[in-house]
């Protein structure tokens, strides 16, 4: 059964970062050929697209499922303070062992917000590393 004061709110921002898909466990050559330009060592750069939904139930007292200034500002704190204009490999603590791909950064997102925002609201991150590339995290078809 659907609840009917059950919604989704969603924020969206942007950053831009550079980063390098390598596996330090690997050869540069199986890395090279894993992820091509990817793996430049000079890094590369995307402009990303972040959409933040939140799920729960409307309160019935301000109407809200979260206060968007509230969600914007753990986004700020969280999340664009930490990436933006930043190497992930060499700037951001959770890359350091862990390789920034879209999946990964997604994955990254989710359990930082999930730290700041209460556990009765869902989280659901779509993350776009291009127009045509992004992804949901997590998934549930």
């Amino acid at each position: 059964m659907i609840s009917q004061h059950k919604a989704g709110i969603t924020r969206k921002e942007h950053f831009n970062a550079a980063h390098r898909l390598h596996n330090n466990h690997w050869s540069l050559k199986k890395n090279q050929e894993i992820f091509g330009k990817c793996n430049n060592p000079n890094y590369h750069g995307h402009n990303y697209e972040l959409e933040v939904t939140i799920i729960g139930e409307i309160n019935e007292e301000t109407g809200y499922v979260i206060d968007t200034k509230e969600l914007s500002d753990h986004i700020k704190r969280e999340i664009l303070e930490a990436f933006d204009h930043k190497n992930l490999n060499l700037e951001v603590v959770e890359f350091k062992d862990l390789n920034p791909t879209v999946e990964n950064i997604a994955r990254v997102i989710y359990n930082k917000l999930r730290e700041v925002i209460c556990n009765t609201l869902e989280i659901k991150i779509k993350l776009y590393e291009t127009p045509r590339n992004f992804v949901e995290y997590p998934y549930e078809k």
